[in-house]
């Protein structure tokens, strides 16, 4: 089992395979002739042989648990009652992974939703769901907007999304290239960004902002669709969605021009190993970094506790990260640390 497991791993991260990007003449660095690339263009997914070192050396050594009984972690029975009744409060309910229900001016967001029980190409194999959804897709508020930061499988989950637009016909925001693979799935309203690029809805402003990732769900569409975070500007309180992202000089500038965030939801799990990791996904030190950086006034982290992707254990992020705001004197009021299912309302 574990050898064909391996197998489904080393060909879910066959989307890594490196297809050279050829700058053009665009003004817009991060285009490419074949599609995107990072403000560094150094920095991207891992070739195949990387991958299979890693799977590899796993083999041939300890790895943490990810038996539900060697954990005690705690969640928040969720009936959704609350939020189905709020219509004015900026609110945040963490859903699991990088799935947040934010509500913001009487808007119901939702941040890379994932309610299926693998985040897989293949419904009944790869990364499994640790714990249960924060809600039930039943007990939501009608949804009005979602935003996906880029195409992997636990960021933009085909399934979700279908019931979800079936639900509520939500306005989808995604990057360049993701629209057409959307609508040609049955997804009726989707918008597509460019870094920077802004668009409305009613009292609510919504940037498309730069990260350090990749994107793809196939061997050979390395890189076709651009991946990003989000600013959702509201009357009075400004949100950063990060979505999945390596440390990078990003964030000064997106502080810079952003000089009043209120929350910052941001990745802190994902990260091991780091010399494979560290280029596309944050471990707590660089979160507090990128935190600092954006000026943001809160921390929500997320990216971790749900699916296994990478080597740390499953409650190490938290752990981490609250040693870091001790160590540091950071004021740990500024640590909205939720519990799956746990509602916050301001």
């Amino acid at each position: 089992m574990k050898l064909i497991q391996l197998l489904i791993l080393i060909i879910f991260s066959c989307k890594n395979l490196s297809i050279p990007m050829i700058p053009d003449d665009s003004p817009k660095p991060h285009h490419t002739e074949k599609g995107f690339q990072n403000l560094d263009p150094k920095v991207g997914a891992k070739g195949f042989g990387p991958v299979i070192l890693w799977k590899l050396g796993n083999l041939f050594k300890s790895m943490p648990s990810t038996e539900a009984k060697d954990y005690q972690i705690e969640t928040i029975p969720n009936d959704g009652t609350k939020v189905r009744e709020n219509k004015s409060q900026m609110s945040f309910t963490w859903i699991g992974h990088a799935s947040v229900l934010i509500q913001l001016d009487g808007k119901n967001i939702l941040t890379d939703p994932i309610w299926s029980e693998r985040c897989s190409p293949i419904s009944f194999i790869g990364p499994k769901r640790f714990t249960n959804p924060g809600i039930k897709l039943d007990d939501l508020p009608p949804i009005d907007i979602i935003v996906i930061s880029h195409n992997h499988y636990d960021h933009m989950d085909l399934p979700t999304l279908k019931e979800l637009d079936k639900r509520f016909k939500p306005t989808i925001y995604a990057g360049l290239g993701n629209k057409d693979f959307l609508k040609n799935e049955g997804l009726t309203n989707v918008v597509e960004l460019d870094w920077w690029d802004i668009r409305f809805e009613k009292d609510l402003k919504i940037t498309f902002t730069p990260t350090q990732h990749f994107s793809g769900r196939g061997l050979f569409d390395r890189a076709e669709t651009l991946w990003g975070s989000y600013i959702i500007e509201g009357k009075s309180e400004t949100i950063y969605f990060a979505g999945d992202t390596g440390y990078f000089a990003g964030f000064k500038e997106i502080g810079k021009r952003f000089p009043k965030i209120d929350v910052a939801i941001l990745p802190i799990g994902a990260y091991e190993p780091r010399w494979f990791m560290k280029p596309i996904h944050m471990n707590p030190e660089d979160t507090l970094q990128a935190f600092s950086d954006l000026g943001a006034k809160y921390l929500l982290p997320m990216h971790y506790l749900t699916f296994v992707l990478t080597d740390e254990a499953l409650d190490e992020p938290l752990k981490f990260t609250k040693s870091l705001f001790e160590s540091q004197k950071i004021n740990s009021n500024s640590l909205l640390d939720l519990k799956i299912g746990e509602s916050k309302f301001y």
